[in-house]
Order: structure tokens, then sequence, then C-alpha cells
């Protein structure tokens, strides 16, 4: 059994360190960075799953979520997602993948991207984004994205960039931490089948051109 909760202020040192044990040093020169900077993570879409239920107890896996723009439509920028080396093949970040995918979809929105390996994501749906351009450097066949709602990619296409919007920043001001503690849920997490599909998936009718 494990305790899902979304991240506040008070866990992100522990979230940081999470990801500098499990990242390369020099992680944060990373392109997808600088369209974080200055930028509110979407919180309630960034969540965290411990060994136990108090606060204390050991941070095992993290997933966050931050707002993104292409062609001037709403993009979720996945990433990163990270699992504790001591935890790490037991479904852990599958868990946080679709868990997290079915909030946004329940939030309504409509596109996911991120900067990763296509065997691994494409288990969740994810397919290469041939049109969509990441701040350099990047290789564009990391570049992949998800349909949470049916054509969501199509005809969305150019650079990614910064969510700007006063709006929407607004909105993503960090709900009240006991507010996102309500949240806190047991969950219990099985393995990961290798070849599972997740129910999130680009519409396959779709080519990558046409996103």
């Amino acid at each position: 059994m494990y305790r899902l909760c979304p991240e506040t202020d008070a866990d992100t040192p522990e979230v940081e360190a999470l990801l500098d044990l499990c990242f390369a040093p020099g992680r944060t020169a990373l392109s997808s960075y600088r369209l974080r900077d200055g930028v509110p993570p979407v919180r309630k879409l960034c969540l965290l799953l411990r060994s136990g239920q108090k606060q204390t107890d050991p941070l095992l896996a993290a997933i966050r979520y931050w707002p993104v723009r292409v062609a001037d439509r709403p993009v979720l920028l996945l990433g990163p997602v990270a699992v504790h080396p001591t935890a790490q093949g037991e479904g852990l970040g599958g868990f946080l993948m679709r868990e997290s995918l079915s909030r946004a979809a329940a939030m309504g929105w409509e596109r996911v991207m991120l900067v990763g390996d296509a065997p691994y994501y494409g288990r969740f749906g994810f397919s290469k984004l041939d049109h969509v351009e990441m701040p350099p450097p990047t290789n564009p066949d990391r570049v992949l994205g998800l349909e949470l709602h049916p054509g969501a990619w199509v005809g969305v296409r150019g650079a990614v960039t910064r969510e700007t919007r006063p709006e929407v920043l607004a909105g993503l001001a960090e709900p009240g931490a006991p507010d996102l503690r309500s949240s806190c849920a047991d969950v219990e997490v099985t393995k990961d089948t290798p070849h599972a599909r997740d129910k999130h998936q680009l519409a396959p009718s779709h080519s990558a051109a046409d996103r």
C-alpha cells in the first residue's frame, strides 16, 4: 500500500532531491526547464507516492506537469517523472502516468506532450510529434504527444512556448496545502505489464504528419 498525494511547496525540496538522484547532473539546463522558468506547475497533476501514510515516510516516486502553448493552443508538458532506485520495477512510474493522465482528462485538458523515449512512453499512447518544435537542443525523435480528446493534436504545429497568459497563471496559483492534502489516498500498485496499452491513446486515424 502506498500514499498518493499532490505535491505541495513543503514537498518540493524532497522532490528536487529525488530528481537529482535519478537524473544526470545538469538536468536543469535541458530545454524543457526553460519552458518552466517562472511558470507555476499544474499542482493538481503533480503527484507523489510515499511508502506510508505519514508526511515523513520516504518519497518513492513523483510526476510533474507544466502548462505550455503550441500554436497558441494550451498543452500539458509532462515531466519529469522519477522513481527512487530502490523502488524501480514496481510499477510506480506507470501508475503515476496513468493516474495523472486520467485526472488531466477529467480536468478538461485535451493534449499532452513530453520529451522522452518512444518505446517506453508508447505504452501509454504517446507517439512522435513531427511538426512540434521544442527549444534546442532537443532530439526531435523524442518529442512525443498524446491526445486526451480525439483529434486534439490535429493541425497543431509549431514551436513550444512558455505559458504567459495572466489569467492562466493566476488559475495555477497553488491551492492551500490542506486542500491538496485532503485529496490524498491510499493506493495499491501492481507491476506494469510490459506490453499493456493505456486507455488514453492518440487517435489511430491521424498520421504523425497530421499533428
